[in-house]
């Protein structure tokens, strides 16, 4: 592979305006693809397969007047006043007026206005589902009641969901990265010339995503992560090869050959890299969960655009960039490079680890230990409106309603009675309320609402706590059991609250499969890439260690609350329900980014003599650097994203992040040279049979630098320094 690389890497800085332009070219293409193309995003959590979203078929089958976006406006009377139907029916005939509404119910004829009569619940239902609700319906129904004098109105409801925005905050990810770079390469050239490729195939793979919105349906945080994900693996791919590109011109190698060799052995990482993330991440469709599927291809053909804008645009910068790369002083000749002598700090940093191996692995260890004990009071909610940025509609209206009226109005639930005549339809619906009034938990159930047909009944619900309250999962589990027990009608219970629960469980039973299938994988590559077995069990072990200490952290924050003003999470409460599974295939394939860069030059150096404590030291002063300066970026691209009002995003960003920090710096820039330094030989043991079973991938370009040495590969032409 690393042959194949160094003449794709020398191919393209030859011919580099053509490479360029290609590159260019497709970007326009999609650009305008993605502009005649681009489909909406909902945030519609879809499980085929549970007893919600066989309700919600059902419903939309037999009661389609109910099944499209619904919508609350929320009225309140002044402090002391009580509202009457003439002062709310202004509000419910601008409501019932919006087009594509086909209801909108008086609260004084559904009953729903509070016991002290200062407010009042305006269901309004649309014929459209949430997805084709256009922006025109939804500014008119933000302004349905607003020219009702005297009145408080809210609007709330699923009909206001929409996608986060990607504004200015997550560019300071982009800003800090830039800082990282220039003060890592010393080189502004070098600098933007990285940061540049890695916005032109995020560019590129966003556009490709967003062409494609069109056909496939996306949640609203799809193309976030797509974004986090491309910006990050991006940037630091292009850094990866880049240093070494830098490396070889300091050693006095052509540019060309330079470029190629950097490629061909830097770029073999980045491809090992970037494969395990795309596999992490296309891995998410085996669990069955569709637009978790969705999300994780749609980042994974992010993550091959930055491979392959890295492995063939970026050699053409560098054509383009020459010796500008380096820094002043080593283009003039009077300065030397960073780590020289072994004198750098990832020398030192390497000898004070191997010589105080013990100590340092149990502290890590053990520290990472306690940081993970959080993890095991994880919960796992869809957020709700509750959660949302203060100030913003949802919010206002889920707020009001929890003051008029209890949570538990914000977490309604739907039983969905269906049999083959309308009279045993009748008796299992009146059966079925009278059991589900008696369940604890439940507040109040409204009478039965009968189809058309009479085939089909709705049941509303009203539990007595929020929509992620764990009393309120506990109250839908409870029905469920209660009316299984009921014969002669199908019984399901769904709404909102309840497709939630369903995710959720559906996702932690996922979640250890998953995560085994991960572990499982990530042994078996490494041990394709550096043929030893202890060093695979090792970089498992660590990402476990990873992994359990960021969902610590994340939950002492996000769910009970600890420093939580610090992030502006304004109500703390169960993580959201994919972003465990997420962060495991994430982190996955990014902590085997940092164990290969780091490992393999330990490798390298062990096969060509040096002592197993000497390649562990050599490997962190080569390595250090660009690693640091890598997590760096990383932990920068993805915090940037913590700025964001969406508490998704927030927790997806805040928890990337911390993962990237604790991978990089406590577990492979600590515990790997520790545990490597006391294994000794051992770590590169491979028994004989095994070894001959295995292919050899040559990630550390051995064979590469074989056809060098020994003249078979092309001699280098020297191309002018720019």
């Amino acid at each position: 592979m690393a042959t194949l690389l160094y003449r794709l890497g020398r191919f393209s800085f030859r011919r580099r305006g053509r490479v360029a332009a290609v590159w260019l070219l497709l970007l326009v293409v999609l650009g305008l693809a993605a502009a005649a193309f681009h489909g909406p995003t909902g945030d519609k959590f879809a499980m085929p397969g549970t007893e919600s979203q066989r309700a919600l078929d059902a419903l939309a089958k037999e009661f389609p007047q109910a099944s499209g976006a619904t919508g609350t406006i929320v009225v309140a009377a002044a402090q002391g006043r009580k509202l009457d139907p003439a002062a709310i029916a202004p509000v419910v005939k601008e409501a019932a007026g919006i087009p594509g509404v086909v209801a909108a119910l008086d609260p004084f004829t559904s009953g729903a206005v509070s016991a002290d009569g200062r407010y009042a619940l305006v269901q309004v239902q649309f014929a459209n589902a949430l997805k084709d609700v256009t922006e025109a319906q939804r500014e008119a129904y933000t302004k349905a009641g607003s020219s009702v004098a005297g009145l408080r109105v809210e609007h709330g409801g699923e009909v206001l969901n929409a996608a986060p925005e990607v504004g200015g905050s997550e560019g300071i990810g982009v800003v800090i990265a830039a800082v990282v770079l220039i003060v890592t390469f010393g080189s502004l050239v070098a600098a933007g010339m990285t940061l540049l490729n890695a916005l032109i195939g995020v560019g590129a793979g966003m556009g490709g995503l967003f062409a494609l919105s069109g056909v496939v349906e996306l949640t609203s945080v799809t193309p976030v992560l797509a974004l986090m994900l491309g910006l990050a693996v991006g940037i630091d791919y292009s850094l990866f090869i880049t240093s070494r590109y830098r490396q070889f011109l300091a050693e006095g190698v052509a540019p060309e050959e330079a470029a190629g060799r950097a490629v061909g052995t830097a770029g073999s990482a980045v491809v090992f890299a970037g494969a395990t993330v795309v596999i992490a991440l296309a891995g998410l469709s085996v669990v069955g969960i569709p637009f978790l599927s969705v999300m994780g291809l749609a980042a994974a053909g992010t993550v091959a655009v930055a491979v392959l804008v890295a492995l063939t645009l970026l050699p053409a910068f560098l054509s383009y960039a020459g010796a500008r790369v380096l820094p002043r002083k080593q283009r003039t000749g009077t300065g030397e490079s960073a780590g020289a002598g072994g004198r750098g700090f990832g020398y030192t940093w390497g000898r004070v680890v191997t010589r105080l191996r013990v100590p340092i692995l149990l502290a890590g260890v053990l520290g990472l230990g306690a940081l993970a004990l959080p993890a095991q009071d994880l919960r796992l909610a869809l957020p709700d409106a509750g959660t949302a940025a203060p100030g913003t509609p949802a919010r206002e209206a889920y707020d009001l309603t929890s003051e008029g009226f209890g949570e538990g109005f914000n977490a309604r639930l739907i039983a969905v009675v269906s049999a083959a005549d309308p009279a045993a339809t009748t008796a299992a619906a009146g059966e079925a309320a009278k059991l589900i009034q008696q369940t604890p938990g439940v507040l109040a159930v409204a009478p039965p609402q009968p189809n058309a047909a009479g085939t089909t009944a709705l049941l509303t619900i009203i539990p007595k706590a929020g929509p992620t309250a764990a009393a309120t999962e506990d109250a839908v589990h409870a029905i469920r059991a209660k009316v299984a027990k009921i014969g002669g009608a199908e019984i399901a219970v769904t709404g909102a609250t309840a497709v939630g629960i369903d995710v959720s469980d559906k996702l932690a039973d996922a979640m250890p499969v998953y995560l085994l299938l991960v572990v499982g994988l990530s042994v078996l590559l490494l041990m394709l890439v550096f043929r030893s077995i202890l060093v695979p069990v090792k970089a498992a072990l660590g990402f476990l260690l990873t992994v359990g200490s960021t969902f610590g952290i994340t939950v002492a924050i996000f769910q009970e609350g600890h420093l939580a003003d610090l992030l502006g999470v304004d109500v703390p409460g169960p993580l959201v329900s994919f972003l465990p599974i997420l962060l495991i295939g994430i982190l996955f394939g990014l902590a085997m980014d940092y164990e290969v860069f780091l490992v393999s030059r330990m490798r390298e150096d062990y096969v060509h003599g040096d002592a197993p404590r000497q390649a562990t030291i050599n490997g962190m002063g080569h390595n250090a650097r660009v690693v640091t300066a890598a997590a760096l970026i990383m932990t920068a691209v993805f915090g940037g994203f913590v700025f964001m009002n969406d508490p998704i995003i927030k927790s997806m960003g805040f928890a990337l992040a911390v993962g990237v920090l604790v991978d990089a710096f406590v577990v492979r820039m600590t515990l790997v040279p520790a545990v490597m330094s006391m294994l000794g030989r051992a770590a590169w043991w491979l028994p004989r049979a095994l070894g001959r079973a295995l292919p050899d991938l040559d990630v550390e370009g051995e064979r590469l630098r074989h056809h060098l040495t020994t003249g078979a590969a092309e001699s280098p032409e020297r191309a002018g320094v720019m």
